[in-house]
C-alpha cells in the first residue's frame, strides 16, 4: 500500500474512534451518518479550513507543515506514538524517507551479546519486526515456546502458535500489540523487505492477524509490563524496558524483571535454578 492509501486510511481510522462528546463538542440530537467526527470538526479543532483538511484526509500530506501536522494530532488525540506515525508517513509522501537501513536481523554484535549474557534479569535483543535474536539463559527459558521456532519471532508465535492463547493473560492484547507494533514499524520504514513478508506470511496464514491489521492501530514499547503463563511456574508479572542501542537502529534490548519478594520473583528464581540445570545437560 502506498504512503498516501496509508496516510488516508490512519487519518479516517483515527477520526472515527472519537465521539463529540469525548471532546465537549455538541451533537444537537441529529443521526450522524459518520462514527467519530466529521471532517469539518477535526478542521474547526486544527485550525485549518475543510477543503485542507480534506486533502489531508485523502492522503496529501507529503507537503503538510510539522505544525499542521500537530494541530490535526491535537485535534484527533494522537498519542505521541500515534503523532510519531503520522509525520514519518507525511515524510514519505513528501519522498523524504523512503531507504531501509540498517543490517541484518542476525548480525547483532558481539558485545550486546556480551551485556544480555551478564544481566541477572531476562533478557532478549530483538529487532523492530519482533524477531529475537540473542537472550540470555534466563530469558530463554522464560520465553522457551517462542525459542522452539528455528527462526523466534513474537508475532509468529503469537498468531501461528496455538500455545500463544495460553502464555498471555491476556493474549487478545498481546496480539493486537504486536500488529500495532508492525504497523508502526512499517510506517517507519516502508521498504523494510523482511518487514512486508513477514506482513504478507501473517496476512496470509492469520484471519486474526488481518482483522488486527485493518484495526490501523501503532504501538512502540518503552516500558510497562507484561503477564505471562509460563509452562511450568505459571503466572508471572514482569516489568519490562526497552532500550535503544547507539549506532544500531535494528536491535534492542528489553529486559524482564520482577518486584523483590514478590511471588512472580520467587518463580524467576525457580526458572533461573531450571535455566542453570539444563546448561549442565
Amino acid at each position: 500500500m502506498s504512503s498516501k492509501d496509508e496516510a488516508r486510511d490512519f487519518l479516517v481510522s483515527r477520526r472515527g474512534q472519537i465521539t463529540p462528546a469525548q471532546l465537549g463538542l455538541p451533537e444537537y440530537g441529529e443521526e450522524r451518518r459518520v462514527p467519530g467526527l466529521r471532517r469539518e470538526e477535526v478542521a474547526e479543532l486544527a485550525g485549518v479550513s475543510v477543503g485542507y483538511y480534506t486533502r489531508l484526509e485523502r492522503g496529501e500530506i507529503g507537503g503538510a507543515s510539522e505544525s499542521v501536522l500537530d494541530a490535526v494530532a491535537k485535534a484527533l488525540r494522537l498519542n505521541e506514538i500515534e503523532r510519531e506515525h503520522l509525520l514519518d508517513l507525511a515524510q514519505q509522501a513528501s519522498g523524504s524517507r523512503l531507504h531501509s537501513e540498517g543490517r541484518a536481523p542476525s548480525e547483532v554484535r558481539a558485545s550486546l551479546v556480551r551485556l544480555v549474557d551478564s544481566m541477572g534479569v531476562p533478557a532478549i535483543v530483538q529487532t523492530p519486526r519482533l524477531d529475537l535474536v540473542a537472550a540470555n539463559a534466563l530469558a530463554r527459558e522464560l520465553f522457551s515456546q517462542v525459542f522452539e521456532a528455528h527462526e523466534p519471532n513474537f508475532a509468529r508465535f503469537n498468531y501461528l502458535d496455538p500455545r500463544a492463547r495460553g502464555f498471555y493473560v491476556d493474549w487478545p492484547l498481546a496480539r493486537r500489540t504486536g500488529a500495532a507494533i508492525l504497523r508502526r514499524e512499517a510506517g517507519r520504514d516502508p521498504l523494510n523487505e523482511a518487514l512486508t513478508e513477514l506482513i504478507g506470511e501473517l496476512s496470509t496464514l492469520s484471519p486474526l492477524f488481518r482483522e488486527d491489521w485493518a484495526r490501523r492501530d501503532v504501538h512502540e514499547h518503552r516500558t510497562g509490563t507484561k503477564q505471562f503463563v509460563h509452562p511450568e511456574v505459571g503466572r508471572l508479572d514482569l516489568a519490562f524496558e526497552v532500550l535503544e542501542t547507539p549506532g544500531d537502529s535494528t536491535h534492542r534490548l528489553v529486559t524482564y524483571s520482577a518486584e523483590p519478594g514478590t511471588e512472580t520473583g520467587e518463580k524467576l528464581a525457580i526458572l533461573s535454578s531450571l535455566a542453570a540445570e539444563r546448561r549442565k545437560d
